[in-house]
């Protein structure tokens, strides 16, 4: 059967997470009812990673394994058409090899968090970026951030019901930014690593913010990583802010 990675950008806002579930809307279940107009009885898609309610993509990757030889263009707009009027879309297609997969084969995932800081909540934006009213500071965030760079037992930032065989990951970066966003100011949040343990970056970020704040230091970060001890993670940001913006792969089966 011939293999396809497919590229997606989704609103999760009315989604119950990526993966499939009984009776409950989610991102694949909508992406494989699109595939089942094209042809009946395909196997189960994958992708590169399963986000939660309400957490949002534009470069998720799957794959697909489809009987017939489709030309990848076609095939992009056959999904788009029938995935209307669901907030999902497939930007980009692509044949690979059949040993080739979405979730295995990559070797860094990339995140965004958006911070919008302002006192009035959003409107336009709502249930795009976490709506912060006090102010904050980016020096400590970005000190606070360097803290948790490289391979650490991320214990501390890992939800309890967290499946990984190991709480240990390398975190290649944690960027913080300042940025005019389209509603006033923001702060961005930028991650990569190979992986990411299940709420990891939201209990990140969530943390964080409690420096920028000024209710923790960045020593306290230090201390709360050390512990590797889940009861002393700061807040857990909630999923509107989450979006998975890449996947990389050895070779860029888009490219």
């Amino acid at each position: 059967m011939p293999r396809y990675a497919l590229k997606i950008e989704y609103d999760g806002a009315p989604f119950a997470g990526w993966q499939r579930q009984d009776g409950l809307p989610t991102v694949q279940g909508t992406l494989e009812a699109a595939l089942a107009k094209l042809e009946s009885d395909l196997p189960s898609i994958a992708a590169a990673g399963r986000t939660d309610a309400g957490v949002h993509a534009w470069g998720q990757v799957a794959q697909c394994d489809m009987t017939r030889d489709w030309d990848p263009f076609r095939l992009s707009e056959a999904l788009n058409y029938h995935l209307k009027p669901a907030p999902v879309a497939v930007v980009a297609c692509a044949r690979v090899a059949d040993d080739w997969h979405a979730r295995f084969s990559a070797v860094e995932r990339r995140y965004l968090y958006r911070v919008a800081n302002r006192r009035a909540p959003l409107a336009l934006e709502v249930g795009k970026a976490w709506a912060v009213k006090g102010d904050l500071s980016l020096d400590p965030m970005r000190e606070a951030a360097a803290v948790l760079v490289g391979r650490h037992d991320f214990t501390t930032f890992r939800a309890a019901q967290c499946q990984a065989d190991s709480p240990v990951k390398t975190l290649d970066a944690v960027e913080v930014s300042a940025v005019d966003g389209p509603g006033g100011r923001e702060f961005h949040f930028r991650l990569r690593a190979r992986s990411f343990l299940h709420n990891q970056v939201r209990s990140i970020v969530g943390t964080l913010e409690r420096v920028g704040a000024g209710k923790w230091s960045p020593s306290d970060v230090a201390d709360a990583l050390a512990a590797a001890d889940r009861a002393r993670c700061g807040p857990v940001a909630p999923p509107d802010g989450l979006y998975l913006t890449g996947v990389g792969y050895p070779e860029d089966p888009f490219r």
